[in-house]
């Protein structure tokens, strides 16, 4: 694996050594960088006349359109490199992109192994990423962007910490599964007779006391993106795409959107807002434990029933590590491949 270096040489890499422990326990998030992968570095309809910079674990990335064609660079188009182009681009300084979803997407890693099968599937977004733009936003993590989405994909955690908006850890009975390849892991949530989301309630007409709900977190580990599909009856269904893009080992970039294009609540209008302070609380969480992995410490890691996700996440993100660590960047599956039914989206729900 070879990591990028926080200094002041723009391309630096240098190797990080194969790490021999593979365990839950044994979990340095900001030491992982893992490389060959799609990220989605900005929202499409934010990249218009001027260049955009964004930063990829400190790698730079200037993006501007030609001709309405995105493109993305390792130097500012007016700025004269002052050295040749890193391992991360072409001769011409520029990186494999993609705009696809309503998002720029940009290869991280060998340019010459930058493939479209390699794009996370999101089933529930036009190919062209139109969807309104009040359903689309921006917020920041002051985190490792691999802790964003150990916190997401421990869906229990949104019962005490967003209780205020998404609802309390009522539920008359709850089910848990766990997924994974050698790319993913999916959380798939049931609950029965749940207290009702106050948002629900509120902004989306649901009068009953509680709601049955089934929730997927789907995760393609190297990218660092989730999809979210919630189910929730009485109700409608929730589909939000969940990026987090790590600028930096330590600060994280999340582009969100949301496709409630099928509900006609305000709840639409509710949900993206709700975000802003939804993050708001899991940065106040997750920012201190961050900077908490920069210390030796003897406490003990526990770890509930509700942890198996996270648990399958850390070890698999270290699984992979290791093996980039033996120079091996392939994928042993193809990331493009529809999820939908893992979702539990029913067939002609989203029709493009």
């Amino acid at each position: 694996m070879l990591d990028q270096v926080d200094d002041p040489s723009p391309g630096r890499v240098e190797p990080s050594p194969p790490d021999a422990v593979i365990s839950a326990n044994h979990w340095v998030p900001h030491e992982i960088v893992l490389r060959d992968a799609w990220f989605p570095l900005a929202h499409a309809y934010q990249l218009r006349d001027k260049v955009l910079r964004r930063a990829v674990f400190s790698q730079p990335y200037y993006l501007w359109r030609e001709d309405g064609r995105a493109i993305a660079a390792e130097f500012h188009p007016s700025q004269r490199p002052d050295r040749g182009p890193s391992p991360f681009v072409d001769r011409a300084g520029r990186y494999p992109v993609i705009e696809h979803y309503g998002y720029i997407w940009g290869w991280f890693g060998d340019p010459d192994r930058a493939d479209r099968r390699h794009l996370p599937c999101i089933p529930f977004f036009p190919p062209d990423g139109d969807l309104p733009r009040h359903m689309r936003g921006t917020v920041r993590y002051d985190c490792a962007a691999a802790l964003t989405l150990e916190n997401l994909i421990d869906l229990s955690h949104a019962d005490i910490l967003h209780a205020d908006t998404v609802g309390d850890e009522k539920s008359e009975r709850e089910e848990l599964e766990v997924f994974h390849t050698s790319e993913t892991v999916t959380l798939v949530r049931h609950c029965y007779k749940k207290s009702v989301a106050p948002l629900m309630r509120w902004f989306g007409g649901v009068r009953a006391s509680t709601q049955d709900i089934r929730q997927v977190i789907h995760i393609y580990a190297r990218s660092h993106c989730a999809l979210i599909y919630s189910r929730f009856r009485p109700g409608f269904d929730v589909p939000i795409f969940h990026p987090s893009l790590p600028e930096t080992r330590d600060r994280t970039r999340q582009d969100v959107a949301f496709n409630l294009t099928e509900c006609k609540t305000p709840f639409r209008f509710a949900l993206p807002k709700a975000g802003y302070h939804i993050s708001a609380q899991d940065n106040a969480m997750t920012g201190p434990q961050s900077s908490r992995y920069a210390f030796d410490t003897d406490r003990r890691d526990l770890h509930s029933r509700h942890d198996a996700a996270g648990q399958r996440y850390r070890i698999l993100m270290q699984e992979l590590a290791a093996r980039q660590a033996q120079g091996d960047f392939t994928y042993r599956e193809t990331l493009s491949d529809d999820p939908s039914e893992l979702l539990g989206i029913a067939p002609g729900t989203y029709r493009f």
